[in-house]
C-alpha cells in the first residue's frame, strides 16, 4: 500500500510539473477591438483565436477585447505601436491619424466590387501598405473586411448629391472625409465612433455613412430613417500587431499569427458576404426607407479629384496603382 501511495504521489507530481510547464509555454495575448459582438470585428477575431489556438496546440492563447474596453480606435492603434495591447484590428480611416497614406480609401469609388478589393488588397498593393505601416511601428498581419460605406440620415431619401446639402454627417477625423462631405454640400462632424450610436440618438448630427455590417451591427439604423447605398468607399479593417511582440516570439508562433490571420479575412469575407444579404432586410423591416439605387455616378463626378487633397500625404503614384490593378479585375 506504501509502496503503491508513493507511485500516486509520483504521478501526481509528474501531473503537476507537466502541467506548470505547459502554462510557462503558454504565449498569452490581447487581440481588441471597438466593435460590438456582432461586429465584423469579432467575427474575424473569433475565428482567429480558434484557429491560432488550434494550430499552436494551445501553446498561443488569444484573449479577446471587443467593445472598446480597452479604447477607441486611436487608443487601439496607439496601445500597439506602444507595445501595451499585442495585437489589434482598426479601420484604415482610423489608423490614418499614424499611417497618413491609408487615407488612400477615403478616396471615393476607388473601387466598385469586392472582387477588386479583396486582389489589389491580397496582391502587391497591400504588400506596399505593409511595408509603410511597418515603417510607422505597426506589423500587419493581414486585412480584414469593415465593408463599403453607405449614407443613412434622419431628415430625407439621398439620391443624388443635391440631396445631401445642409444634411450634418458624422465623420471620421480625417481631412479627406471633411472635404468629401463639403464636396457634396454636407456639414462633416467628426464623432468617435464609439460615441456615434448617442449622437444620432440625440440628433447631435443627422446621419453617418458606414457599410450595411456596421450598420446593423451597432444598431444605427435603430436611430435613423434612412439609408442610400451609395457605396462610395471601401474601409478595409487593419490587422495590426506590436513589431517588437511579435519579433520576440518564436518563429513557428509567427507563422502561425499569419496564416490564422490570412484564414480569418477569407472566413470573414465569406461570412459577412452570407450575412449581409439578412441583416439589410432586417434593417428594412425596421423602418427604414433603402434607396438601393443611387445616381453613383453623379457622386463619383462631385468628387472626382478629391484625391488631390492628399497629395501632401498620399503619393498619386499609389491612387493610380490601386485604380489600375481593380481595373484588371471583372
Amino acid at each position: 500500500m506504501k509502496r503503491r501511495g508513493f507511485f500516486l504521489a509520483l504521478v501526481v507530481m509528474a501531473a503537476i510539473l507537466w502541467s506548470g510547464a505547459v502554462f510557462a509555454n503558454t504565449v498569452e495575448f490581447k487581440f481588441a477591438h471597438s466593435g460590438s459582438l456582432e461586429h465584423q470585428y469579432q467575427i474575424g477575431a473569433e475565428h482567429f483565436k480558434k484557429v491560432v489556438e488550434e494550430k499552436s496546440g494551445g501553446e498561443l492563447k488569444v484573449n479577446i477585447f471587443p467593445q472598446a474596453q480597452l479604447g477607441g480606435e486611436r487608443d487601439l492603434a496607439e496601445g500597439v505601436r506602444m507595445g501595451t495591447i499585442e495585437m489589434s484590428s482598426v479601420a484604415a480611416s482610423n489608423l490614418a491619424g499614424f499611417v497618413p497614406e491609408l487615407q488612400v480609401f477615403g478616396v471615393p469609388f476607388l473601387f466598385q466590387t469586392r472582387e477588386q478589393v479583396y486582389s489589389v488588397l491580397d496582391g502587391t498593393v497591400g504588400k506596399d501598405l505593409a511595408d509603410i505601416m511597418l515603417a510607422k511601428g505597426f506589423k500587419n498581419l493581414s486585412i480584414w473586411e469593415v465593408g463599403f460605406r453607405n449614407i443613412t440620415n434622419n431628415v430625407r431619401p439621398v439620391k443624388t448629391p443635391e440631396d445631401m446639402k445642409g444634411l450634418k454627417i458624422r465623420v471620421q477625423e480625417s481631412k479627406i472625409w471633411i472635404e468629401f462631405m463639403k464636396r457634396l454640400g454636407a456639414i462633416a462632424t467628426p464623432i468617435p465612433f464609439g460615441e456615434l450610436y448617442t449622437a444620432l440618438q440625440q440628433k447631435v448630427v443627422d446621419g453617418q455613412e458606414n457599410p450595411v455590417a456596421t450598420i446593423y451591427s451597432m444598431k444605427f439604423y435603430e436611430v435613423q430613417k434612412y439609408l442610400s447605398l451609395t457605396g462610395h468607399t471601401y474601409e478595409p479593417a487593419i490587422v495590426i500587431a506590436n513589431p517588437k511582440w511579435f519579433n520576440g516570439l518564436d518563429p513557428k508562433h509567427q507563422a502561425i499569427l499569419v496564416e490564422a490571420a490570412a484564414e480569418a479575412a477569407a472566413y470573414q469575407r465569406a461570412t459577412l458576404a452570407e450575412m449581409d444579404k439578412e441583416r439589410f432586410e432586417i434593417i428594412k423591416k425596421a423602418g427604414v426607407q433603402v434607396e438601393e439605387n443611387p445616381d453613383k455616378e453623379a457622386f463619383a463626378k462631385a468628387t472626382e479629384d478629391l484625391y488631390k487633397v492628399l497629395a501632401d500625404v498620399v503619393p498619386e503614384a499609389l491612387v493610380q496603382k490601386i485604380k489600375d490593378e481593380a481595373a484588371k479585375v471583372k
